[in-house]
């Protein structure tokens, strides 16, 4: 009889680790964006795009996972081809947008 690891199955969903960290403790820091999900948004349906950006980040070596509907962000992330992730990025807020610099 086979086991379950026999069929090489994966989760669909990737998890992050890390505690939820606020946009505001990271504004103008230097981060690490290790990956990213997007998703429906539960909360934003009115906002934007009505998606939550998820992405899984470092802050001084420590795992946190961050939370956002911000436009800017889910359209620049998009861009950036997996086979270039990590990186490192500074979030800014310029004119009441949150952007990657």
């Amino acid at each position: 009889m086979k086991k379950f690891k026999d069929f090489g199955i994966k989760p669909a969903i990737k998890n992050f680790t890390g505690d939820k960290i606020k946009m505001s403790k990271i504004l103008n820091k230097e981060i690490v964006v290790h990956d990213f999900r997007i998703e429906d948004s539960k909360c934003y349906q009115d906002r934007g795009l009505g998606k939550c950006l998820h992405m899984q980040i470092s802050l001084n070596e420590v795992k946190h996972v961050i939370f956002t509907s911000a436009r800017g962000l889910i359209d620049a992330i998009q861009q950036i081809p997996v086979s270039e992730f990590p990186f490192t990025a500074t979030i800014i807020e310029e004119n009441e947008r949150f952007e990657f610099s």
